[in-house]
């Protein structure tokens, strides 16, 4: 299966994306301009949602787009075939970080050879951030760690004092919602909480069980 994929559209703009390692790597050029930026594979949603004519893979925290393609570019099969290889590396990666075991009878991805988009099911892409896991103080502590030597301690502090209060005493369902609500408050800022505490990810995603 491919693991990059790139796209042209009007006005000379050009998309690359490459799976590597556990995370998509993406550049959207122009004659203008240049944007690269890095997307986690463990905190990417494997259901896409399709948008006119773009499908969108989405955050598992809090459903903000993360990833958007055009839809069959450049090739019905060539587009086809990087999607599934996208959704398959996401579910991978998602089950090697959580520990999670596969289904006794897992449903693999099959490709689509038919001159057809893939048609996915749409999903919720606003629904709020949810907390269903059970916690793992230790590793809230190595989250807690990990964000207080990288990031502006100022920018994230209720965060951080309410993993420091879930930490303490990680059955308290009060905490965990205080994380919940402080992360849903963080913005632009959660993508960087991401990237060095995954598993916040783990902990405020919406499938605890795999697929």
């Amino acid at each position: 299966m491919l693991t990059r994929l790139v796209q042209k559209h009007l006005f000379l703009v050009t998309q690359e994306l490459d799976i590597v390692g556990d995370e998509v790597r993406v550049c959207i050029k122009s004659p203008w301009s240049e944007e690269k930026l890095t997307v986690m594979l463990t905190v990417l949603n494997p259901e896409p949602v399709i948008k006119k004519s773009r499908l969108e893979f989405t955050s598992r925290v809090n459903g903000e787009t993360l990833i958007s393609l055009y839809s069959g570019r450049p090739n019905t099969a060539q587009f086809n075939d990087f999607v599934s290889r996208l959704k398959q590396r996401a579910k991978d990666e998602y089950n090697a970080f959580a520990g999670l075991k596969p289904a006794a009878n897992p449903q693999m991805l099959a490709e689509n050879h038919d001159e057809e988009a893939l048609d996915f099911e749409a999903s919720n892409a606003d629904e709020a951030a949810t907390a269903r896991h059970e916690v793992d103080a230790e590793k809230v502590d190595g989250a807690i760690r990990m964000l207080a030597t990288y990031l502006d301690g100022e920018e994230i502090g209720s965060l951080m004092s309410a993993l420091e209060a879930l930490r303490a005493d990680p059955q308290n369902a009060s905490h965990l919602d205080r994380v919940v609500h402080a992360f849903s408050a963080l913005g632009v800022a959660q993508g960087a909480v991401l990237t060095y505490a995954p598993y916040l990810g783990i902990l405020l995603s919406d499938d605890p069980s795999g697929w």
